[in-house]
């Protein structure tokens, strides 16, 4: 089960530093990224051993002119209609990825729901709390954190809504 983090290790991201300031419980998982690999979250599944239904990628949209982030299992996709509907918007598409890094903080394959430079608005999706933790990024390529889904909706503000498919 998770543990608690007592004090931020040096080279923390800001995603680890957040839920260190919340006092959240959180494992942290590392893993050595393989840049050749075709995809991160399956990748991040593969190397900690954990079901692709409980890792959960962090995507960057555009709805209706607001960035939004949209969280779901790797397992499946991003439904871009049922998340604009939950942001309460008409239409969804991707941002540009230079944007969604910028706006972050963080890098492609690398970015977190938590700790981001410029908090957006965000959607996890509603399978997560079939889980007692899931995994996100923790910041970089090769890093995880471990959380409950209920830790990981208070501490990003998010509305939870069946946003992935199959």
């Amino acid at each position: 089960m998770a543990k608690k983090a007592k004090k931020q290790q040096p080279g923390g991201t800001p995603a680890t530093v957040a839920l260190t300031a919340a006092g959240a419980d959180y494992t942290v998982h590392s893993y050595d990224h393989d840049p050749a690999h075709p995809s991160y979250g399956e990748e991040a599944a593969e190397a900690m051993g954990v079901s692709p239904d409980r890792v959960f990628k962090t995507l960057v949209a555009d709805v209706d002119g607001t960035l939004t982030v949209a969280v779901v299992p790797v397992a499946g996709q991003l439904d871009l209609k049922a998340l604009a509907a939950a942001a309460g918007g008409k239409r969804a598409t991707m941002a540009d990825p230079t944007l969604a890094e910028r706006t972050t903080g963080y890098v492609r394959g690398g970015i977190s729901p938590l700790g981001q430079r410029k908090r957006l608005p965000t959607v996890l999706d509603d399978s997560a709390t079939a889980h007692a933790t899931i995994c996100v990024s923790a910041g970089r390529r090769g890093l995880e954190v471990e959380l409950s889904p209920q830790d990981l909706q208070k501490l990003t503000g998010a509305v939870l809504a069946p946003i992935g498919r199959a």
